[in-house]
């Protein structure tokens, strides 16, 4: 008589709610699939359409909450729908609100770092290194699987192409026929390449250029297209302004298919890392020793460990949304030209 297989693990992942993070906790689930257990990603609709490129991903459940705010009513409702249905559950935020769910719904295992006064909630719990000692954050989320060797872990996003070259036919785009460009950081301007050199940039490309970014960032993409029109109104650059006109799921399609992405460190930065598609990242006040882009064709381009720029950066990283001493040396000091040597 055969044994009988075991059940499979069914797990619930409870995402963070940024995009570069989403991306960032895809080996995760690519470590917790290849040991069998079954995933379901719980993520907010914004972050959503990152776990649907992830074929590791059973599931997608798009969590109805909003920013802020326990919302305990919503909580326990749809705690109520996921009775009995998951086995564990790896809590990636260290929010209190986000080990909540899993709690209330009852599931056995519940994974998690340390904060925010969750000790109760947690089952299976892990010590939050101090911040100036966190690893970087692919090794921190790894980690959750509880197993070893996850420094070297690398995300991996794919897209049915099919799927990709319809959103592309129907913007008049080819693959590899254009760059994109996305030059938003939610967090502040001290972590945003200044528009003018996006637009000399744009000026020296072969190519199209399509500007990417949330309806925030459409006025610093209309000052990218505007920049790039000579005195006599011409356009000095083939723009495609489409921010705040396209869904994240089209803006994967395009960064999926793209000849090149020029970004700051943001959430699409590390969507081209996801894909794998030559990328100039233009890192200010953040690190990217803690959040760089993972992908053998990106180049960094960071004023603070070049040993050529003089007088040192010594107050870099300083992670500040505005330049605390008013010069955003680390941004306004990187030309065009430095990034189009790697496109």
């Amino acid at each position: 008589m055969k044994p009988s297989s075991s059940p499979v693990k069914r797990a619930l992942i409870v995402a963070p709610q940024w995009i570069g993070d989403a991306v960032m906790t895809e080996p995760l689930l690519r470590r917790l699939q290849a040991r069998g257990e079954r995933l379901t990603v719980g993520a907010l609709p914004w972050v959503a359409p990152v776990y649907r490129a992830m074929p590791q991903v059973a599931e997608v459940i798009e969590f109805p909450f909003a920013h802020g705010g326990l919302q305990l009513r919503e909580r326990r409702r749809l705690a109520k729908q996921m009775d009995g249905q998951f086995d564990v559950a790896y809590i990636c935020p260290n929010s209190l609100k986000s080990a909540l769910l899993p709690f209330l719904a009852g599931i056995p295992e519940r994974v998690g770092y340390l904060g925010e006064a969750r000790v109760g909630l947690l089952t299976h719990r892990m010590k939050n290194p101090a911040k100036g000692q966190r690893p970087p954050m692919v090794a921190f989320y790894s980690a959750l699987s509880g197993e070893g060797d996850v420094a070297s872990d690398q995300p991996r996003l794919h897209l049915d192409t099919t799927e990709a070259d319809a959103c592309l036919s129907a913007l008049g785009l080819q693959r590899s026929g254009y760059y994109v460009m996305a030059p938003g950081a939610e967090y502040g301007p001290a972590k945003r390449w200044p528009t003018r050199h996006f637009a000399e940039l744009a000026r020296q490309l072969q190519k199209p250029v399509v500007l990417l970014g949330s309806g925030k960032e459409a006025d610093l993409c209309a000052e990218i297209t505007q920049a790039c029109q000579g005195a006599d109104g011409s356009s000095q650059a083939t723009i495609l302004n489409l921010a705040g006109k396209t869904s994240l799921a089209q803006a994967l399609c395009l960064i999926s298919a793209t000849q090149g992405l020029i970004s700051n460190d943001s959430g699409l930065m590390h969507v081209g890392a996801g894909f794998g598609v030559p990328q100039v990242a233009i890192f200010g006040s953040s690190s990217p020793l803690h959040t760089p882009p993972l992908n053998a064709a990106a180049h960094v381009l960071w004023l603070k460990n070049d040993p050529a720029y003089q007088p040192p950066l010594d107050c870099a990283p300083c992670f500040e949304r505005i330049c605390p001493l008013g010069h955003t040396r680390c941004l306004n000091d990187i030309d065009a030209t430095q990034a189009l040597a790697f496109l």
